[in-house]
């Protein structure tokens, strides 16, 4: 987020690409998501706030634990996908920074893919106040494996030119506001190894979907799918299978909710 706001990027490139989002992202590992159901005990009987929910990648993921689930969401075309998607949750528009729930209304609150965009302390301050006490934050990211895949760090090359300032959530510019809040405990890691099965097609879909390349001209987005093409063919481990299998980390980070203010 910029200035309390949404970040151009996301505004216009998630707003525009959402079915794609859709087609193209993965979901997340089956035991990824049973930790960090555990940790924040997201069970029968909870309510689960799923914050800047997308298209509910991870809130599908979360309906079999027959919590009580409500969305926030604050690009009306990802709402618009996540309705289609999950008739059965509820979906709100609204900001990380100004979260529009009542105070102390839910035992859990969990963020996939997006707490970079956020303005960190104002993000963290509002999620203590929607926590009931002893409530839990959940943040998970799905990682480009670039270590274990040569299609991966060409992309990032290829891509690079035109991240502009966009955020990267493995950048971890929001890490220090959970290390300098006394708003909650210190944050628990695990990670785990995730495979995601791709066509030549949705390949292409996950990356246009990618906030700053949604969010360029048609020429632009026609010229980044050659070079995607281009690097699918070029490398042995992807040229002419599909679909194609690529690797990635999930990062899962829990905390506990604090009664402790500083003076």
């Amino acid at each position: 987020m910029t200035d309390g706001g949404i970040h151009p990027a996301a505004r216009v490139g998630f707003d525009t690409a959402a079915e794609a989002y859709e087609r193209g992202r993965p979901d997340y590992p089956v035991d990824a998501v049973g930790w960090l159901a555990g940790e924040l005990g997201i069970r029968p009987g909870a309510r689960v706030l799923d914050l800047a929910a997308g298209t509910g990648k991870l809130t599908r993921m979360l309906v079999p634990t027959g919590a009580a689930l409500v969305a926030v969401e604050p690009v009306g075309g990802m709402r618009r996908t996540f309705r289609a998607v999950l008739p059965g949750v509820p979906v709100l528009g609204g900001r990380a920074e100004a979260i529009p729930l009542a105070d102390g209304s839910v035992d859990a609150a969990v963020v996939a893919q997006a707490f970079h965009w956020f303005d960190a302390p104002a993000a963290i301050r509002e999620l203590h106040r929607v926590l009931r006490p002893s409530g839990g934050v959940g943040l998970v990211w799905n990682v480009r494996d670039e270590a274990a895949s040569r299609f991966w760090a060409a992309l990032t090359e290829l891509l690079a030119p035109y991240r502009g300032d966009a955020p990267a959530g493995r950048a971890h510019v929001w890490r220090p506001a959970f290390d300098e809040s006394d708003l909650f405990t210190a944050l628990e890691v695990r990670s785990f190894p995730f495979e995601q099965r791709l066509s030549r097609d949705q390949v292409l879909d996950r990356v246009l979907s990618t906030s700053f390349i949604a969010a360029l001209d048609e020429g632009d987005q026609a010229n980044v799918s050659k070079g995607v093409l281009h690097l699918l063919d070029a490398d042995s481990e992807t040229s002419g299978r599909d679909p194609v299998v690529l690797p990635y980390r999930t990062d899962v980070y829990c905390c506990e909710r604090s009664e402790h203010r500083s003076p």
